[in-house]
């Protein structure tokens, strides 16, 4: 089969570092390749070089036989290519239909804007993709995930052959993520050839026909998911085996960091009952919708409880009182790291100095000691930055990741509440947090960890606790944990399916 998308020796570096070196592949119609590789490995390079966003120093790119000859987004647009980027930039204040034909807008013969006609075309090209929504709807009335299949509805009825997703996943709900995923497919049928970056190994095992690995801008592989299991591919990512990734845990010691019981998120709702010791790294598991982040929230403060008592280092804490959890040592990474973990367009110093800000005024007046302290945290996590005054929004996931984490190590900190820390983080930033969360367990937090990542939530945690409906189903000590059916057995206990004795109630 030809291909509709070649690439041929491409290289390409900024003032005078390389970032892609030789690289080499093809993409058949109607397959789905996944392009994976750590932050900073070239992806977003190639992915504009093949978009014509960037000239590549040496190589050529070749739209079904023809060479991209002009480094311009409209040319590549007009051989077929599209892209839609992780970041979307729709136009919020036009309407559904307008964004759809922005650039094309359909006339009448007396050369007015026929929208009476764009509309139409509008629905049946929704309807294409399963998107049951108003073209008149106006486009910042809609969800992040419908926003993005819009986009992919535009890119697609501009005649686009090639497409190309950045991390499609990385900021939708897993709600969503399935209709993306039969978008896709149906994409896959119409002979559209698609590359696709994710972090996910789930989503690789999904949707790949082929999977190519960058690593320091080389070509490290190239192989149909059927030659591809996750352990190579994670090994071709990060030039070691998966199995170095979980770093070993201490043992926790005797003494309860946070006790928790009776714990009410609604009057008529389950009791939450657990302790974790220090040093102790709980994980937290269950299916989406099972009351996780709402646990988690609710023992910080802000998400209101209606009952129950947690104690801190055999404190009491008042309950929905973020600011006296802070007092009393709590720390909390959110799951939005973008939206509710960090001010984007802030600097390292200003959001590693957040949950404390009070410490580092007196009068109005600031103190001299904010920037020693913030350098100090960032310094503790090997946080690659041009330094504190760079802002936020210009690191890399696991970057980001890194100062909401190292920010609350500025102070005192007894409990780290984290929920889903290495979401949109690349496998090998990822082994760095792996190891920083342990470090910080074998310094004496008491750490609770939610994960959806089941090697992740098995690997790191000393036990699970299982959720269900907004209550505890089970738990997972570390021996069940290392048996072969541990992640059967987790599944089981969320889904409501665990037979007696498959798990410590």
């Amino acid at each position: 089969m030809a291909s509709a998308l070649e690439v041929r020796n491409l290289a390409k570096g900024f003032g005078g570092v390389p970032v892609l070196r030789d690289v080499s592949f093809s993409v058949e119609p109607g397959k789905l390749t996944v392009l994976a590789g750590e932050n900073g490995a070239g992806k977003s390079t190639l992915m504009k070089i093949v978009t014509g966003q960037l000239r590549p120093d040496q190589g050529e790119v070749l739209i079904e036989g023809q060479p991209l000859e002009q480094a311009s987004p409209q040319h590549a647009r007009a051989q077929g290519v599209g892209i839609v980027p992780q970041e979307l930039a729709p136009y919020p204040d036009m309407l559904v239909y307008e964004n759809l034909f922005v650039g094309r807008e359909l006339r009448t013969k007396a050369g007015f804007l026929n929208r009476r006609a764009m509309i139409t075309q509008a629905r049946a090209m929704l309807e294409m993709f399963g998107v049951d929504i108003d073209p008149k709807t106006p486009m910042r009335h809609l969800s992040l995930a419908l926003t993005q299949l819009v986009e992919i509805a535009k890119a697609t009825t501009w005649g686009a052959r090639i497409l190309l997703l950045d991390e499609p996943t990385s900021s939708i709900p897993d709600r969503e993520v399935a209709r993306l995923y039969t978008v896709v497919r149906r994409l896959k049928d119409q002979g559209v050839a698609m590359i696709y970056t994710t972090h996910r190994m789930a989503e690789i095992e999904e949707l790949a026909d082929q999977v190519i690995v960058l690593r320091d801008g080389t070509l490290v592989m190239d192989e149909p998911i059927s030659a591809a299991p996750e352990q190579e591919i994670v090994h071709a990512m990060i030039g070691r085996p998966l199995d170095t990734l979980f770093p070993d845990t201490a043992p926790p010691t005797p003494d309860i960091g946070l006790r928790v019981e009776g714990l009410k998120l609604e009057r008529s709702g389950p009791a939450v009952d657990f302790s974790i010791r220090k040093g102790e790294i709980l994980g937290l598991g269950g299916l989406v919708g099972a009351g996780r982040t709402e646990i988690l929230e609710g023992l910080y403060g802000i998400r209101r409880t209606t009952a129950g008592s947690v104690e801190v280092d055999g404190h009491p804490l008042r309950r929905n009182a973020p600011a006296e959890a802070i007092r009393a040592g709590l720390a909390i990474v959110p799951e939005d790291r973008k939206g509710a973990g960090l001010v984007l367009s802030r600097s390292v110093l200003d959001n590693g100095s957040l949950p404390h800000l009070s410490s580092y005024s007196r009068g109005g007046w600031q103190l001299g000691n904010r920037r020693a302290r913030v350098d100090e945290a960032m310094k503790s996590v090997a946080l690659k930055s041009r330094g504190l005054d760079q802002f936020v929004g210009t690191l890399s996931g696991g970057n980001q990741q890194k100062v909401v984490l190292a920010r609350w190590l500025t102070h005192n900190c007894s409990v780290l509440l984290l929920d889903e820390p290495t979401r949109g983080v690349d496998v090998g930033a990822r082994g760095e947090i792996y190891s920083i969360i342990r470090d910080l367990a074998a310094s004496g937090l008491a750490v609770l960890l939610v994960s959806s990542d089941m090697p992740e939530l098995i690997g790191l945690s000393h036990r699970v606790l299982v959720a269900r409906a907004g209550g505890i189903a089970g738990e997972l000590g570390r021996d069940q944990l290392d048996r072969a059916d541990a992640q059967e057995t987790i599944f089981r206990l969320a889904s409501g399916q665990a037979t007696p004795g498959s798990a410590a109630a």
